[in-house]
C-alpha cells in the first residue's frame, strides 16, 4: 500500500459529519505562513482547532506570488486581518546556494527551473524579508500586523524575530528574501517565469 493509499484509508476511517458545521472564515482572523517541513505542525504548535485559522505552506515559509494571492483572498473574502511568518532552524533553504538547489532539481527531474529556489544564508532575515514583503504587498488591505517568529526545531520553542528592517531591505543577491531582489513581479501578483525545460 503506498502512502496516499494508507493516508485516504486513515481519512475514510476516521470520517465522521461534524457536531456543527465550521464557518469559513477563521475565528481567529489569522494566517500562518510556514515551511512545508513535516517536522512543523502549526495546529499543535499554537493549539488550534479546526475552523481557527488558515494555514499556508511553502518551502522555506517564502512570500511568493501564490502565497501573496492566497493572502489578499484569505483578507477580502474570508476576513483575517493578522499574518504570523513562522521560519524554523535546519531548514532545508538555509546556508543552500540557489545554483545547488536548481541542480539538485535538475539532476533528479531532468529540467533546470526557471525561477529562483529560495535559497538564503541568515534565518532572521529570511523571515524579516518575508514580514517585509507582504507588508509591502498592494493587494492586502491588512499590513501592520504582520508577524515573523523562529520555530526552534530542537528546543521546540518559539522566538520572534526583532526589527530587521533595515537589514532585510539592503540588497543581497544570494538572498531572494531581500527587497531588491525579489522582482515587481512578486509584489505585483504577477506569474513569476515559467521553468525552462
Amino acid at each position: 500500500m503506498g502512502s496516499i493509499d494508507r493516508l485516504i484509508g486513515h481519512a475514510r476511517a476516521r470520517a465522521r459529519k461534524p457536531d456543527s458545521p465550521l464557518p469559513a472564515p477563521p475565528r481567529l482572523q489569522a494566517v500562518i505562513l510556514t515551511c512545508m517541513d513535516a517536522r512543523i505542525d502549526p495546529v499543535s504548535l499554537f493549539g488550534l482547532s479546526p475552523g481557527d485559522a488558515h494555514v499556508l505552506r511553502n518551502a522555506g515559509a517564502l512570500a511568493t506570488p501564490d502565497v501573496l494571492r492566497s493572502l489578499a483572498l484569505s483578507q477580502a473574502i474570508l476576513g483575517t486581518r493578522e499574518v504570523l511568518v513562522l521560519g524554523h532552524t535546519e531548514c532545508g533553504l538555509l546556508g543552500r546556494s540557489e545554483p545547488e538547489l536548481a541542480e539538485a532539481i535538475r539532476s533528479k527531474s531532468g529540467h533546470r527551473p526557471g525561477m529562483d529556489v529560495g535559497a538564503f544564508k541568515d534565518l532572521d532575515e529570511a523571515v524579516a524579508g518575508t514580514v517585509e514583503v507582504i507588508r509591502g504587498c498592494k493587494f492586502l488591505a491588512h499590513r501592520g500586523a504582520v508577524h515573523g517568529y523562529v520555530y526552534d526545531i530542537d528546543a521546540g520553542s518559539v522566538r520572534p524575530v526583532g526589527a530587521h528592517e533595515g537589514r532585510a531591505a539592503r540588497s543581497n543577491a544570494s538572498n531572494p528574501l531581500s527587497l531588491k531582489a525579489l522582482s515587481a513581479d512578486v509584489l505585483n501578483l504577477k506569474p513569476s517565469r515559467r521553468p525552462q525545460r
